[in-house]
């Protein structure tokens, strides 16, 4: 697959069975949004986002309930679970000894944090646990925000690289760093910097990014710069949707910059007034049916036959519609015409046979 830019070298890391950084692809996560105490609730969501295409699930500990219940969720996760842990040090350790793949502290927030690197650090080491750096523009430290006035780049920069260097001044190296903020582009301005300054791997965040149009805009906008310039070993985007949406984005960002194989990809016009059939339902249905396909597979869908021909040469399968019928294509050449009611049962039946892109 071609991509835009080398990765830029970074320790590796690992997170139960995913590796992180490094030459090891860029990852995908999500969080849930279940309480976490409710353990088969939980259980499944993290099901649905495996089956959506998620690397990594977070969940939130914000009480003791909670992290109790960490234990029965990592035995039965098919996926590294990673700890969400704000306020309480306690629960870093409980999360370690539960049996997360990684445990993300946010050193804004957690009271006495500083004090208890070394101990954190021990048992990490001891259970071959990872941790995240993930500092956020909300819960800045007070002196930092004292200090620059506003969760600046240059902030959110010296917040994470501050927490690393009581790591590695007891010797603990595995962990990633997140510095998120809502602004695409303090999140690049922040991320460059921060590739400049060290070689831990990067987790991508745009936080509070909004519902998910806006959301994934403002996240394809951040990770499309930062990783066509190398920048970027594992990523979330933000939205406020179901997760399972998140894990979409995610996927098609990394498909879209050539750093995931393509699976099911659409190619659908824009319609305008050559169109003769309803494009947006017909790309809706195609899409229905082909999603999760067992290989990977490239479908044109076109509103008419001024550029579908074109358009669809380069695609597995394609159709150009119009005056009731559609022109099936395969690989660009016509092979059959069939009334537009029979449009997708004759492309899901050449679907088997056609060879990927």
């Amino acid at each position: 697959m071609a991509v835009l830019a080398s990765r830029r070298p970074t320790r590796q890391i690992k997170v139960g069975k995913v590796l992180v950084g490094g030459s090891a692809p860029v990852s995908v996560q999500s969080m849930t949004t279940t309480k976490t105490h409710d353990v088969d609730a939980t259980l499944q969501q993290i099901a649905e986002l495996t089956a959506a295409g998620c690397d990594i699930a977070r969940v939130a500990v914000p009480n003791q309930e909670d992290a109790d219940a960490l234990a029965a969720i990592t035995a039965k996760s098919p996926i590294p679970v990673v700890a969400d842990i704000h306020f309480q040090p306690r629960y870093v350790f409980q999360a370690i000894a539960a049996g997360c793949a990684a445990v993300r502290v946010n050193p804004g927030n957690i009271k006495a944090f500083d004090d208890k690197v070394a101990e954190i650090a021990k048992a990490a080491t001891d259970a071959g646990v990872s941790l995240r750096i993930g500092v956020n523009a909300g819960s800045l430290d007070k002196r930092l925000y004292e200090k620059y006035g506003a969760p600046t780049a240059e902030a959110l920069v010296e917040s994470a690289l501050w927490e690393a260097s009581l790591f590695e001044e007891v010797g603990f190296f595995d962990f990633k760093i997140s510095v998120k903020h809502h602004d695409p582009l303090v999140v690049i301005d922040a991320y460059r910097q921060l590739s400049e300054r060290c070689a831990y791997p990067l987790h991508l965040g745009v936080t509070e990014a909004g519902l998910a149009l806006q959301g994934t805009v403002k996240s394809a906008v951040a990770f499309g710069v930062l990783l066509a310039e190398g920048i970027g070993d594992t990523i979330r985007v933000s939205l406020s949707a179901p997760p399972v949406e998140e894990v979409k984005a995610g996927v098609k960002i990394l498909e879209s910059l050539g750093l995931r194989p393509k699976q099911f990809e659409i190619i659908s016009c824009p319609t305008c007034g050559r169109c003769q059939v309803d494009v947006f339902s017909l790309a809706e249905q195609v899409t229905e049916v082909f999603s999760g396909f067992a290989k990977p597979l490239r479908v044109a869908v076109m509103g008419c036959v001024v550029n579908g021909p074109g358009e669809a040469r380069e695609a597995d399968l394609g159709v150009a519609a119009g005056n009731g019928k559609g022109q099936i294509f395969v690989k660009g050449e016509v092979v059959k015409t069939v009334p537009e009611a029979d449009i997708v049962p004759a492309l899901l039946e050449l679907a088997e046979a056609a060879e990927p892109s």
